[in-house]
C-alpha cells in the first residue's frame, strides 16, 4: 500500500509541478509518505503545504503555477495576465494576484506574490481558466486585464495600462465594447474612454 502511495505522489508532483498538501490528500497519500519523500529527496517543499517534484524541468509559466498554488482563490492578474496573453515585453518580478477584499493572503508563498484586492463583479467578472501545464489557472481576459490597468494604474503605471490597451486593439486580442464592459465594471470608463477613443 506505501508503494502505490509513493507513486501516487511521484506521478501527481510530475504531471502537476507544484502540488498542495491537500491535492495528495485528495488522492489518499498520507502525510507520512510525502514526509519519507522529502527526506529522500524526490520531492522539495516549497512552503507550507506545498511541494515539487525534484529533477523535473517545468515551463516558464512555473511561478505562476506556484502563486497558484499557494494562493487557491487568487487569479493571475495586471502584470502577469498581460505577460500570459503576450501583451506585455516585460517579465514581472512577482506573480501579481487578485484575491477577496477579506481573503487572507498566502502566508511564506514560495514564490514572489504582489496582491491586490477586489470585491465583487470587479473580482469576478473577465476571468477565465487556462490549463498550463496541465493546471486550471483562473486569469483575467484580456480585456479585463486592460481595464484593471487603468484601475490600479498607481501600481503598474499609466503607461503600462495604455500600452495593454493599444496592444490588445491592435491584435485583436479584444474589442473596443468588450473593454468598456468591463471598465464599467471597474469604474474606470469615463476615465478610459478617451484613451480608447484615441487609439480607434
Amino acid at each position: 500500500m506505501l508503494a502505490s502511495h509513493r507513486q501516487t505522489a511521484l506521478k501527481l508532483a510530475k504531471r502537476r509541478g507544484t502540488v498542495r498538501w491537500r491535492d495528495f490528500a485528495e488522492k489518499g497519500v498520507t502525510p507520512s509518505t510525502i514526509a519519507r519523500l522529502v527526506e529522500e529527496g524526490a520531492l522539495a517543499k516549497l512552503g507550507r503545504g506545498l511541494y515539487q517534484a525534484v529533477g523535473v524541468e517545468f515551463s516558464e509559466h512555473q511561478s505562476l503555477l506556484e502563486a497558484a498554488a499557494a494562493a487557491p482563490n487568487g487569479i493571475i492578474a495586471l502584470l502577469s495576465a498581460l505577460r500570459l496573453h503576450g501583451l506585455t515585453t516585460q517579465n514581472p518580478q512577482a506573480v501579481w494576484m487578485l484575491i477577496d477584499g477579506k481573503a487572507r493572503a498566502p502566508l511564506s508563498p514560495p514564490v514572489r506574490i504582489k496582491v491586490l484586492r477586489a470585491s465583487g463583479a470587479a473580482l469576478t467578472a473577465g476571468v477565465e481558466t487556462r490549463k498550463i501545464d496541465g493546471t486550471p489557472l483562473k486569469v483575467t481576459t484580456a480585456a479585463k486585464t486592460a481595464a484593471d490597468c487603468f484601475k490600479y494604474r498607481r501600481h503598474v503605471g499609466l503607461d503600462v495600462a495604455i500600452e495593454a490597451l493599444r496592444d490588445g486593439l491592435r491584435r485583436r486580442s479584444f474589442t473596443p465594447d468588450a473593454f468598456l464592459a468591463v471598465a464599467r465594471i471597474d469604474r474606470m470608463e469615463t476615465f478610459a474612454r478617451p484613451y480608447l477613443e484615441a487609439l480607434v
